[in-house]
């Protein structure tokens, strides 16, 4: 850590601390305490005849925190025929950046930052652990309890280089025995099914959990438009209305755990095993300018896990925490189709009248049948301590390592029997101190990180030596070691408002696709990428809720700033039409993202909810001069291929006791704005994304028993255009029927 950053948290910790630990009595839940935290006993005490408790959710005290977090509960949500991308991306703030349909690669973006730099975990584990066949494209909503979306700045339990937020998937984790199921079917073939049931035996705590899911899909909607056109063999284009042909997403997917809850040593100790297996065809590049037939890619993932918890472990107010996982992922990219094709999927004719070969023999490049193999270990480590009523310490430890080995098949006898490795290992340790005071109206976390990473490669190359062909080991290894801190802190300024404010010197190591590139997502190695530091800022208020009879409304603003150093971004290619379409990853240099967001919640009763959300931030180029001093020709302008301006709105309205006593009929509509964007530096048509404006409707029946509820969704009602990454095109309107099946203390 360099001296300046040091003097930094001296200086936050020496203002903020007096404030806490100075004052001799506190009032925490309405108990007067000395300063070691015990009671004080009053004279005069009344009995009173009543006394009500009121605790928060755990929605409520995640969100007060200081940190910039939005949380979804699930409880409701898990009914429509909604992905758990799709409300994601309704999220303020957020964007999911999808290539295509189900099962299409996906990124995040959240209040300009994206890619990698937006860490996906479950029950805080990196989900990169569990590979591509188990990831938020598989995991159905009525499997997760919450989402936890972190912007900016993120707390120290979530232990990894996240810079620019993270979200996190907390699993179901209930003692109650219960068994939910689900099926649904849906436009372009689209068929997905999942259960999930918990058993306990309370005199033993005995639990058993177990869950699986089922996804298909043809992806074979129209797309159309100025990115789809035919080649003619006279060079000219012919703009044509075509379904995609190479499309399709298939997984599969169980989890099982044994262990036992709620007993005198553990508070959960299971044991568990997530299989699951994906197949996936490739459609284009990253671009849509070229279709392909033929190249797709199989994984499997075999996940072996234990977790293990216990609060007052040894002595009162500590927590263990213990996660562990191994993993063997499996991936196979093959590409042997030597043909080129137009968009209706047939072979593209030469004025000859003869069919046109591929310029490398292949699809994308050479023909491939590339075996990518991974093990990969995670251990995170927790402990909480609570020194005080209004002071805890937290330290946390993830080791992350992952081992590849690649063998492509389809090159030479010579270079095939030899197996190229990649090796990434990550170390992240964090501290962090909580504190509590002005009668528990001052809520504040100061908190350091310190990341280590080693990459190691190691590729067999053909030299000639003496006039001979011999093969040779070329390798690399490098290594890196960054600190960073920061500070989150709020202040109740009334019951009702609530002023936050978080900050970070965040860092993030480039990630192993990024690195050794990622065949299946057309991602080419890059082994000089930087870290990637950002200075993240975040302030907002939350206000609410305001009742007034049935009436009750919420709302929260926040302003942030993120002042990047050597941004990770994929390579910028503005050549439509080349043969090969894969980047790679590359160091941007400096960048700034300034913006704002806001979110206003209105109910009446049990029956109206409306919520309405929009984000919009100005993310550019940051450096005036290259070496020589000459201005760049984009500096200070938006960076591409980022939706700057989002909005959300969403309406729900229930009739209850319409058609059967007890009974629940939902009514639900969604729209979505995007504004205008360019995918590259070059402001011009053929690389601007229109504006968009995408509307959902859709409805769901529970029965008086409350177990089972059948739902209707229409996406995309007006079948409008819908786009993302590079200007990739989305489903157009769609239709979804989805039946849902819970039995509860079973």
């Amino acid at each position: 850590m360099k001296k300046k950053d040091i003097l930094f948290v001296l200086l936050l910790f020496f203002v903020w601390f007096p404030l806490f630990a100075n004052s001799p009595q506190s009032v925490v839940s309405g108990i007067v305490t000395d300063e070691k935290g015990e009671p004080i006993e009053k004279e005069n005490t009344h009995t009173l005849p009543e006394v009500v408790i009121k605790g928060k959710s755990e929605k409520e005290k995640i969100e007060t925190k200081g940190f910039a977090v939005h949380v979804i509960e699930m409880q409701k949500a898990s009914l429509p025929s909604v992905q758990t991308n799709e409300l994601l991306d309704r999220a303020a703030g957020v964007r999911v950046r999808q290539n295509g349909g189900l099962g299409a690669a996906a990124n995040y973006n959240l209040n300009g930052m994206s890619g990698n730099s937006v860490k996906i975990f479950v029950d805080g584990i990196p989900v990169s652990t569990y590979g591509a066949s188990f990831s938020l494209n598989s995991i159905p909503p009525s499997l997760i309890e919450r989402i936890e979306i972190y912007k900016g700045v993120i707390p120290a339990y979530l232990s990894d280089d996240a810079l620019g937020g993270a979200i996190n998937v907390v699993l179901k984790k209930g003692m109650r025995n219960m068994l939910t199921a689900s099926v649904l079917y849906g436009s372009f073939n689209t068929r997905q099914a999942n259960f999930d049931a918990l058993f306990r035996d309370k005199k033993t705590g005995f639990t058993v959990k177990t869950s699986g899911f089922y996804n298909y899909s043809d992806n074979d909607y129209e797309v159309w438009g100025k990115f789809v056109r035919n080649i003619l063999p006279n060079g000219r284009y012919d703009y044509v209305r075509a379904k995609r042909f190479n499309d399709a997403y298939k997984s599969i997917g169980g989890r099982m755990e044994l262990g036992f809850t709620g007993v005198e040593w553990a508070d959960m100790f299971y044991i568990g095993y997530n299989g699951s297996d994906a197949y996936n065809e490739i459609q284009h590049g990253a671009y849509m300018s070229v279709p392909y037939k033929g190249r797709h890619t199989d994984s499997q993932a075999h996940v072996f896990s234990l977790n293990y918890r216990k609060t007052n472990m040894a002595v009162t107010g500590l927590e263990f925490t213990l996660n562990g996982m191994h993993s063997r992922r499996k991936e196979v990219v093959t590409d042997t189709v030597k043909w080129n094709y137009n968009w209706f999927g047939e072979m593209s004719l030469g004025l000859d009248g003869n069919p046109i070969l591929r310029p490398a023999g292949a699809q994308q490049g050479a023909p491939t049948h590339n075996h990518i193999n991974r093990n990969v270990t995670t251990v995170r480590a927790g402990v909480n301590y609570d020194v005080h009523r209004n002071h805890k310490i937290i330290l946390n430890h993830i080791f992350y390592n992952i081992n590849r080995t690649q063998q492509d098949f389809m090159r030479s006898a010579v270079e095939r029997d030899f197996i190229g490795t990649r090796d990434l290992r990550k170390n992240i340790t964090s501290l962090a101190y909580e504190m509590k005071a002005v009668e528990g109206k001052l809520t504040t976390t100061l908190f350091g990180k310190y990341y280590q990473q080693e990459i190691a490669k190691t590729d067999p190359v053909l030299k000639a030596v003496e006039g001979q062909t011999v093969r040779v080991e070329e390798t690399l290894n490098s290594k890196k070691d960054v600190t960073g801190y920061g500070l989150a802190t709020s202040y109740a300024v009334v019951p009702k408002l609530l002023l936050l404010t978080s900050a970070e010197r965040a860092v993030r190591m480039p990630s192993e696709g990024e690195v050794f590139g990622s065949p299946g997502e057309n991602i080419v190695e890059n082994t000089g990428l930087r870290a990637e530091m950002s200075d993240n800022l975040n302030v907002g208020l939350k206000a609410g809720p305001f009742p007034a009879g049935k009436h009750r409304l919420d709302a929260a603003a926040s302003v942030f700033v993120r002042d990047t150093k050597d941004k990770i971004v994929q390579r910028i290619n503005p050549r439509l039409n080349d043969a090969v379409q894969t980047d790679p990853f590359e160091n941007l240099g400096k960048t700034k993202s300034k913006g704002f967001e806001m979110e206003l919640n209105y109910t009446y009763g049990q029956n109206l909810n409306v919520a309405l959300n929009m984000s919009r931030f100005n993310s550019v180029f940051n450096i005036q001069y290259d070496s020589n001093g000459r201005e760049y020709d984009y500096y200070n302008k938006q960076l591409p291929n980022e939706p700057f301006f989002t909005v959300n709105g969403m309406v729900k309205y229930a009739l209850h006791n319409l058609v059967q006593k007890q009974s629940s009929l939902n009514l639900y509509y969604h729209c979505g704005f995007v504004e205008s964007f360019h995918t590259t530096w070059l402001a011009l048509d053929d690389f601007k994304v229109p504006r968009q404006f995408i509307q959902d409707v859709g409805l769901s029946y529970l029965f008086p028993d409350k177990k089972f509820a059948v739902c209707f969704d229409v996406k995309n009602i007006f079948d409008r255009q819908a786009y993302d990454n590079f200007a990739v095109q989305k489903p157009g309107r769609a239709f979804y029927v989805k039946l849902n099946y819970t039995i509860n203390s079973i």
